[in-house]
């Protein structure tokens, strides 16, 4: 016996598991209209798609390393030093491999601009610097 918490009926909630069978039987969306499926990423696209990016790990680039350090951080952000910025970081939710990285860098440099961060973790971590 339903208590009424329910927004949808049984013949309902039938109905929407049947509809769905095809898609968690085959692992892929079974649809004929492609609006509905998400768009695959592009080659150009910075590896952030894959998973967190940090310093030294594989396929991160100092580009990437830039993106993911302005997307996190933000223009209000410098100057400032290494420990500062890795409580921004720590604040702004972003992957422990980033915030511990910047947070082993030399606490008595400032860094001006997020470029001046970027290169100075992909020099630390052994990256290809810039291209």
């Amino acid at each position: 016996m339903q208590r009424g918490s329910d927004r949808l009926s049984v013949h309902r909630d039938e109905e929407m598991k049947h509809e769905l069978q095809g898609l968690l039987r085959s692992g892929h969306p079974t649809r004929t209209e492609e609006w509905h499926d998400p768009e695959p990423t592009a080659d150009d696209d910075p590896r952030i798609a894959g998973g967190p990016v940090a310093p030294g790990g594989s396929g991160a680039s100092m580009e990437a390393v830039r993106l993911e350090l302005a997307r996190l951080l933000g223009r209000s952000s410098f100057p400032a030093d290494a420990a500062g910025l890795a409580r921004a970081l720590r604040r702004k939710h972003a992957p422990d491999a980033l915030a511990d990285a910047v947070e082993r860098l030399p606490r008595r440099e400032r860094f001006a601009t997020v470029q001046e961060l970027a290169e100075a973790l992909t020099r630390r971590s052994g990256g290809s610097g810039a291209r």
